[in-house]
């Protein structure tokens, strides 16, 4: 299983637009391959959407995007308003949950962590063992290691139903002996966004 996530900076003031065209143009695309999740920033760096998908390798996205890319409703309207755009693959970890459509809370924070380079296997061993007690105070919706793009790069994603909620369980995280994993020597960078999903987006 791989992960493509793709990430787009919009102009100001169209995400509104930009998520309704994506709806009414995704059952079209969703004939190929299914969503996993459609987010935009509310914290962090601001106007992008991220949008995830699914595929069990590297040919069958290039498969299945090669068929969608021929449907006269794919991709969605939306070039007048996108900036930039970045895709990035990457393979899930052994202790991360199926990306299956769910509510979890409404309100997700993405952390991502730069680690230096040939630590990734030390950093995978050192989360399996932290990770048990983290989430039983909280679900972690997606984490994922990268493959193709930037290298040596980290992220988790922790699902909330409220910013007070996330503030309380971070405080709580934090009084456990075993978290945050103890992988500070190797970090170089870390950054972190708060998303709200799509009405669209398969994870609520």
């Amino acid at each position: 299983m791989i992960y493509e996530v793709r990430t787009y900076r919009l102009k100001p003031g169209s995400i509104p637009e930009v998520e309704k065209r994506f709806a009414e143009a995704l059952p079209y695309r969703e004939k190929y391959s299914k969503l996993g999740a459609l987010w935009h920033t509310e914290l962090g760096p601001l106007n992008q959407i991220v949008h995830v998908w699914p595929y069990e390798s590297l040919d069958q996205r290039t498969e299945l995007r090669g068929q969608a890319m021929k449907d006269p409703h794919w991709p969605p309207k939306v070039g007048e308003f996108i900036e930039t755009m970045e895709s990035e693959i990457f393979l899930p970890t052994s202790f991360m949950p199926p990306l299956t459509p769910r509510a979890l809370g409404g309100i997700y924070e993405m952390r991502t962590y730069m680690y230096q380079p040939g630590t990734m296997p030390e950093v995978l061993k050192r989360w399996e063992t932290a990770i048990v007690e983290r989430v039983k105070l909280s679900p972690l919706a997606a984490c994922w290691y990268s493959e193709l793009g930037e290298l040596n790069k980290f992220v988790h994603v922790w699902a909330y139903k409220s910013f007070a909620e996330r503030d309380r369980i971070r405080a709580e995280a934090m009084k456990q002996p075993t978290w945050p994993p103890n992988t500070r020597e190797f970090l170089v960078t870390q950054v972190n966004k708060i998303l709200l999903p799509a009405s669209c987006s398969p994870m609520q």
